[in-house]
């Protein structure tokens, strides 16, 4: 499998099954996406901001919902592996992308595996095993958790960086090495402790040693 980062704003997931394992992909759907969960009853559990619609669908509805929806994703949650079948089924027909979370391990053609994420925006890392061991995911999203603190406001500060020196006429070469001497400094690192204006006037003085120019 390939990993890819998904635009899903302005789009809607459809998920079958209103368990434990549906909640939690309605949640990570619901930040971006408009999300509906079709399920006849609903674990007490958070949904997130989805659209919460109480239906028992037969294998024979399925085609109905993916028209009432026209999702960009689909999500395969239910107990019913005769009713999770006929969502696959049916969102291969339609080109639709597919996640069953009925199964782990070895995954269909064409299948969306959702992994462990670590958010500090615009920072997004991901961590997947294949649905072979999720609790090495879990495990893993842990360790990157403690080690990317300041990791969103180091991509902005370096975005802004960037883009001031590419203004300034920096060349390539010499504008890629600064950027990363910002991002490999503890000093700036520890400067974002207390706030982007003070780790700038840092990174000012880590630039000004590869370019040659007073801040």
């Amino acid at each position: 499998m390939i990993p890819l980062l998904h635009d899903f704003e302005g789009e809607t997931v459809l998920v079958f099954g209103g368990g434990s394992v549906g909640a939690r992909k309605a949640r990570r759907f619901a930040r971006e996406a408009r999300v509906v969960v079709v399920s006849p009853e609903f674990a007490d559990t958070d949904f997130g901001d989805s659209e919460l619609v109480c239906g028992a669908p037969t294998p024979d509805d399925v085609p109905e919902w993916f028209d009432r929806t026209d999702p960009a994703l689909v999500v395969a949650a239910t107990n019913d592996e005769a009713l999770n079948d006929r969502v696959e089924e049916t969102a291969r027909e339609r080109g639709v992308l597919l996640n069953r979370a009925d199964q782990h391990g070895e995954r269909a053609v064409g299948s969306v595996v959702v992994p462990a994420t670590v958010r500090d925006d615009p920072v997004v890392t991901a961590v997947a095993t294949g649905g072979a061991s999720p609790a090495v995911s879990r495990y893993l999203r842990q360790q990157i958790e403690t080690e990317i603190d300041d990791a969103g406001a180091m991509a902005e500060l370096t975005g802004e960086l960037r883009a001031e020196l590419q203004a300034e006429g920096v060349g390539p070469a010499l504008r890629r090495d600064a950027v990363r001497a910002v991002v490999r400094s503890d000093a700036v690192w520890k400067a974002l402790d207390s706030g982007i204006p003070k780790a700038r006037q840092v990174a000012a003085d880590v630039i000004s040693d590869v370019t040659g120019e007073t801040p």
